[in-house]
C-alpha cells in the first residue's frame, strides 16, 4: 500500500499559513475574521484542530487536483455501487486529515526541546 503525501503537504502549508502564522503578521488578518459574520468566526475558532480542517481540506484539494492520498481508493470494489466515488472521497479525506494531524504532533514534539534549549541559551547568554 502506498500514501501520496502532497495533499497531506499542502495541507499542512495552508494550515500553518491561514491558522497559525496570518493571525501573527499584523492585525489585518484579524481584523479581516473580526468582519466575519459570527458562524464563520465560530467555524475558524473550531478548526483549529488539524484534523479536522485537514478533512476538509483534503476533501478540497482532491477535488482540486484529482490526487489520491491513499490511491488504492480508487477502485473499490463494485459492490459499493454509486457510492463507491463518495465513500472513496470521504475516506481520503479522512487520511489527509489523519496525516496532517500526524504531521502537527511530530512538529510539536520536535519544538518543545527546540524551545528548551533557546531558553536555556538565552538565560545562559543573559547571565553572562
Amino acid at each position: 500500500m502506498e500514501l501520496d503525501f502532497t495533499n497531506a503537504l499542502i495541507g499542512w502549508a495552508l494550515y500553518i499559513l491561514i491558522w497559525m502564522k496570518l493571525p501573527e503578521w499584523g492585525s489585518w488578518f484579524n481584523r479581516l475574521l473580526g468582519l466575519l459574520p459570527q458562524p464563520l468566526q465560530t467555524l475558524y475558532e473550531q478548526w483549529r484542530c488539524p484534523y479536522c480542517v485537514g478533512f476538509w481540506i483534503g476533501l478540497g484539494l482532491h477535488a482540486a487536483t484529482g490526487l489520491w492520498t491513499l490511491p488504492v481508493l480508487m477502485d473499490l470494489p463494485e459492490f459499493w455501487g454509486s457510492a463507491g466515488p463518495y465513500l472513496a472521497w470521504f475516506l481520503d479525506a479522512l487520511v489527509t486529515g489523519t496525516l496532517m494531524l500526524v504531521m502537527k504532533l511530530g512538529l510539536d514534539a520536535i519544538a518543545f526541546p527546540a524551545l528548551l534549549g533557546h531558553k536555556a541559551r538565552s538565560e545562559m547568554i543573559a547571565g553572562k
